[in-house]
């Protein structure tokens, strides 16, 4: 019987072990007036995890037509030299010397986030941000969102180069 009451002793610990064990899930990024992220950067899904539904992009009345242009700093991480760029929004630019190519979109002052869509809460610049693609060689390489306040969420990964939004120009 005490024999018996070991194994049941050590079975129930196992399975309690093994149940409070889950895999530890990834930390969400920093809220910043809602969420600033996307799903992969490359636009597709990550880690074998099915594709997310492509989000609606919503630039409000009181923002559309009021900035025209962003600052982008592309530094060679070679060489350490950086360079600003004013780029039109809408536009495409050839960083000079690099084979690489920024396709410039909408540029949201103050960036949020919800399940269906990507906006702007307001016309202030309290967390702004640019959509882009980047090509390679004609290859898209990167497609996502640059934070002028959060450089570090979802960066532009290359080798070396890297590009960061500096900030937002109206008129």
């Amino acid at each position: 019987m005490k024999r018996f009451s070991v194994i049941v002793v050590i079975g129930v610990t196992l399975s309690l072990l093994a149940f409070g064990c889950k895999k530890k899930e990834e930390q969400p990024v920093p809220n910043v007036g809602q969420t600033p992220s996307m799903s992969s950067p490359m636009g597709g899904p990550q880690g074998g995890m099915a594709p997310k539904a492509e989000k609606q992009v919503v630039v409000p009345a009181e923002v559309k037509g009021k900035w025209s242009k962003v600052i982008l700093v592309v530094q060679d991480k070679v060489t350490k030299k950086s360079s600003e760029y004013t780029i039109k929004l809408g536009s495409q630019f050839e960083i000079p010397g690099s084979g690489l190519k920024v396709a410039v979109g909408e540029f949201l002052p103050e960036f949020i986030m919800s399940e269906s869509k990507i906006t702007s809460a307001s016309n202030e610049p309290k967390n702004p941000a640019v959509s882009v693609e980047v090509f390679e060689s004609n290859k898209s390489v990167f497609k996502g969102w640059l934070y002028s306040k959060y450089p570090t969420v979802h960066p532009f990964e290359h080798s070396k180069y890297s590009l960061n939004l500096k900030d937002g120009i109206k008129g």
